[in-house]
């Protein structure tokens, strides 16, 4: 699996309705204050994020509702693929673990299904879904970047 997996499986994900993208605009810094205090009442924390980056976390997660929201307006496959290998390429590099994603995009899944109606929750889970059954992928085309990246100097 490589990044070409990665396009064809994110061009499968459906067009959230405007309704839905509606609903999580309205309701992201909610949502992000869900999240952040999620993650910070986890005893590993620090472990995930690394020492000192739990404002780098709080970021993320603010830049990710933002982001997401700009995919449900606009979906873009290679946005969405090219904007997650990034993200995990530059996260990493500042000691973020690849264990934080899994945990993140769980704490994600918790909080939408708490905080959005059933039916914009039905249409903005695959994109989670889709995110968290790929992290190996993106850990592995992330780490072949920054290897690549690495013996290029």
């Amino acid at each position: 699996m490589d990044k070409n997996y990665l396009l064809e499986t994110a061009k499968l994900l459906k067009q959230v309705t405007a309704a839905s993208a509606e609903e999580y605009q309205k309701k992201m810094d909610q949502l992000v204050g869900q999240m952040n205090n999620l993650m910070l009442g986890k005893a590993e924390i620090e472990h995930l994020v690394g020492k000192d980056n739990v404002e780098m976390m709080k970021d993320n997660h603010a830049n990710h509702a933002r982001f997401m929201f700009s995919i449900f307006k606009n979906n873009n496959p290679e946005v969405l693929v090219e904007t997650v290998l990034w993200v995990y390429r530059a996260y990493r590099s500042h000691g973020f673990t690849t264990n934080y994603w899994a945990t993140q995009l769980n704490a994600w899944i918790m909080v939408l299904k708490e905080s959005l109606t059933p039916e914009s929750y039905s249409e903005i889970y695959p994109y989670y879904e889709w995110m968290q059954v790929n992290i190996p992928v993106f850990v592995k085309v992330s780490d072949e970047k920054l290897e690549g990246s690495l013996s290029m100097h």
